[in-house]
């Protein structure tokens, strides 16, 4: 199942660490929302792709969009890599792989390690009203969202 543009985006609630839970719906009427999926903590092509968001996140502040990474990592692996790399928008664990599968952004077998279930590379953005106005979902995880055309269509948004 793939999720369309002008599709109302699915609701998810997921915590960020211990014993800060953050939902879509926080955001509703408020802000716009950036949601990506990325595989996991700590490997190569995600910390490159996070560590360039945190670096422009003025960006997404000015297009009154408040970002989201999700990933199937624990809530301590997520804490940690945050620390870590400095990054200063919220990382929410998908541990249950909930949101992840509703949105369409999961593997059913990631490398040649056969480890089944991690979030696939994905963007979307969805508006103050709940709905959906980009969606780039990626097949292969050394692919990044293109950011060029995320920005544009936040530009459109604020």
């Amino acid at each position: 199942m793939s999720l369309q543009i002008g599709s109302q985006a699915p609701s998810f609630s997921l915590y960020a660490s211990m014993k800060e839970k953050i939902s879509l719906s926080d955001f509703s009427g408020k802000q716009n929302v950036l949601v990506l999926f990325f595989p996991q903590a700590f490997t190569g092509v995600c910390t490159k792709e996070l560590c360039a968001v945190r670096d422009d996140i003025s960006k997404y502040q000015h297009a009154n969009a408040q970002v989201l990474a999700i990933s199937v990592d624990s809530v301590f692996t997520l804490a940690k890599f945050k620390e870590e790399q400095g990054l200063n928008f919220p990382l929410l664990s998908d541990f249950n792989k909930e949101a992840s599968t509703v949105y369409g952004s999961i593997y059913a077998s990631f490398t040649d390690m056969g480890m089944k279930g991690v979030s696939k590379r994905s963007a979307f953005i969805i508006d103050k009203e709940g709905v959906i106005q980009y969606a780039e979902v990626l097949e292969s995880a050394g692919d990044v969202p293109n950011f060029e055309a995320i920005n544009e269509v936040l530009a459109r948004l604020s």
